[in-house]
């Protein structure tokens, strides 16, 4: 049996090179960045190094970038920190309903605590309607919050626009871009946004470390209290090694970002075309050209997703059914009921991602064990034979 992992949206592996880099932040050089003796010296040396390689990469200066533990927290901190920041100038939010819980919940506690938030539908390929936005701000408007690729389904919003909309405003523009780092060249100055997250583990580095994007000018509140580290906006003490890994990820990713978005793409492409060729009543989610290269999102009908992973993973496969924040729960996907998706057929949701591991054989693989899982499935499924006897 195969070892096939397509779960990368979720997280990657670590690429060797990456391991290598922090290996002697671990050992000698595990000085803390704060202390003057050499120990301490080689840490902050790697610490600025490892800021100035992703301030470049994003196209942003190295005062402007601050490390955090991950997506999440690089959320919670964009949005609660402009909105307490701000709350003097305005109490309202606009996001999508197609955010990661990182956003939606954040915003779901700001509604707790005295604020107002717009909840932004998208059409049935995930993608928002500019004039919806340009329609709900108003003047407590205060901050735009919009991932730049969707998790689940790929599709990638129109965040220059969204950009050009918040600036035309004096609105604050965050955008998550968790999903986009290494398949999408970046500059925040031509997006025009003004807080971006991304992390590591989701292109090839470490979990446990991130970054938050902090245009300069930008007001809001210090996320952690206590030491002056990140400028006195995030206490306690860096974790070097991580970032090492996270610059070194980065460094990576962008080396030949095109010859691996075509290889990407081809796969995705022959992924795409194997599943519909082989397989009856199945619809592709998301946006068919803006998405993601390594993002495969299909509704199956007449299947449990919960038992169409449990008999992918039997057969050596790793997929999932949407967010890997939310697999282990057995409601269907907001993101695709959002979508317009009714519940029965988002119940049969499959998320297959793939990364620079991912070979053709692997994905030919997958094409013939999901089409006979999928019949097997069927065969036992009472409503598949009553859509059988009425062909």
């Amino acid at each position: 049996m195969k070892d096939v992992y397509m779960d990368n949206a979720a997280t990657t592996q670590v690429k060797k090179e990456v391991v290598e880099s922090m290996i002697p932040y671990f050992t000698e050089n595990y000085g803390n960045p704060s202390s003057i003796y050499k120990k301490g010296r080689n840490s902050k040396k790697a610490l600025d190094e490892s800021r100035d390689l992703v301030a470049r990469t994003l196209g942003a200066t190295s005062r402007e970038i601050y490390f955090t533990s991950g997506g999440s927290e690089s959320d919670n901190w964009a949005i609660k920190g402009v909105a307490f920041g701000n709350k003097d100038k305005g109490n309202h939010i606009i996001t999508t309903k197609i955010e990661h819980h990182a956003v939606l919940h954040t915003c779901e506690y700001l509604e707790r605590n005295g604020f107002n938030v717009t909840y932004l539908d998208v059409d049935k390929y995930g993608m928002i309607n500019l004039d919806d936005l340009k329609n709900a701000i108003n003047d407590n408007t205060i901050l735009i919050t919009i991932m730049y690729a969707n998790n689940e389904v790929g599709t990638i919003q129109p965040i220059k626009e969204i950009g050009k909309i918040a600036k035309e405003n004096n609105i604050y523009f965050h955008t998550d871009a968790v999903q986009v780092i290494g398949n999408i060249e970046i500059d925040v100055d031509e997006l025009g946004v003004d807080l971006l997250s991304l992390s590591a583990h989701k292109f090839y580095g470490p979990k446990g470390i991130g970054a938050l994007y902090i245009r300069k000018g930008v007001k809001l509140h210090p996320y952690i209290h206590g030491g002056a580290q990140e400028r006195n906006r995030r206490a306690g003490t860096e974790n070097v090694a991580l970032i090492v890994g996270l610059a070194k990820a980065l460094e990576l990713a962008y080396e030949d970002l095109e010859s691996h978005n075509k290889y990407l793409i081809r796969l995705r492409d022959r992924l795409i075309n194997g599943i519909m060729d082989r397989i009856s009543n199945v619809k592709l989610n998301g946006h068919i050209e803006k998405r993601l290269p390594g993002n495969v999102n299909i509704s199956i009908e007449f299947i449990e997703g919960e038992a169409l992973l449990l008999s992918l993973d039997m057969a050596g496969i790793a997929a999932s059914s949407g967010s890997a924040c939310t697999s282990g729960s057995l409601d269907p996907s907001h993101v695709l009921l959002a979508m317009g998706l009714p519940h029965e057929i988002a119940h049969g949701s499959l998320r297959l991602s793939l990364g620079d591991f991912n070979s053709e054989e692997e994905v030919d693989y997958v094409i013939e064990n999901l089409t006979k899982i999928v019949q097997r499935l069927r065969d036992m499924s009472p409503l598949y034979e009553n859509v059988k006897g009425d062909n």
